[in-house]
């Protein structure tokens, strides 16, 4: 095949899953090395990006997915009549905020850090598919861990942890402030780049429309 041929394959493959799907997987289906299928997705991003279309590729650490573009999340919510989701609460903000930062950790690191039962929360946040279970800590009881899911990094528009922004420090509040304080700026959710705009609340209200 053509490099054409093979990025043409690549888009409907990813296309057809709906889903994220990982580069090796991409690179078995090809019969490619990573290297070359990451050269190909990189150019096809490009193209996306260049023409203005309507839908996009993203990159959600080793995977990929094919998404329709931010700005049109009104015109397809009408569309397909999906109602708009609810904001989180502030409870549930500094939940996330403290698993998004020292992930993997238990409920109980999670509730000594807040001072108040977070079972509740979490189950939520789990419900909405911004958290999940990481396997279990090596300690009496075995604890489960958490951490975040790739429909986080698709609230953020992020593409790994690692372009979190970082969390500012506060003397005056301590450790928990520094934990929180990122998720109480107005000015906190990466567009696929080190600039960080828009508040939480508006950016995890678009979670699943990726």
């Amino acid at each position: 095949m053509t490099e054409k041929e093979y990025r043409s394959s690549i888009e409907a493959i990813l296309f057809s899953a709906g889903d994220s799907v990982e580069l090796s997987r991409l690179a078995q289906s090809l019969e490619l090395p990573e290297s070359s299928v990451q050269t190909q997705l990189d150019i096809l991003m490009k193209e996306y990006e260049e023409a203005e279309r309507g839908i996009t590729i993203i990159r959600l650490n080793n995977s990929y997915q094919m998404v329709s573009v931010k700005q049109f999340a009104p015109q397809v919510r009408k569309a397909m009549d999906l109602r708009r989701n609810i904001p989180l609460s502030q409870a549930a903000m500094e939940v996330l905020a403290v698993i998004a930062y020292n992930q993997p950790v238990t409920k109980s690191f999670v509730e000594q850090v807040r001072g108040v039962d977070c079972s509740g929360v979490i189950g939520s946040l789990t419900t909405k598919d911004l958290i999940e279970e990481k396997g279990r800590l090596e300690l009496p009881g075995r604890p489960l861990l958490y951490g975040t899911t790739e429909n986080f990094l698709r609230c953020f528009s992020i593409r790994s942890l690692d372009e979190l922004p970082p969390i500012p420090k506060d003397e005056d509040k301590g450790d928990r402030g520094q934990q929180m304080s990122i998720f109480d700026n107005e000015n906190n959710a990466s567009e696929g780049s080190d600039t960080v705009t828009g508040s939480v609340e508006e950016i995890v209200a678009e979670a699943v429309e990726g």
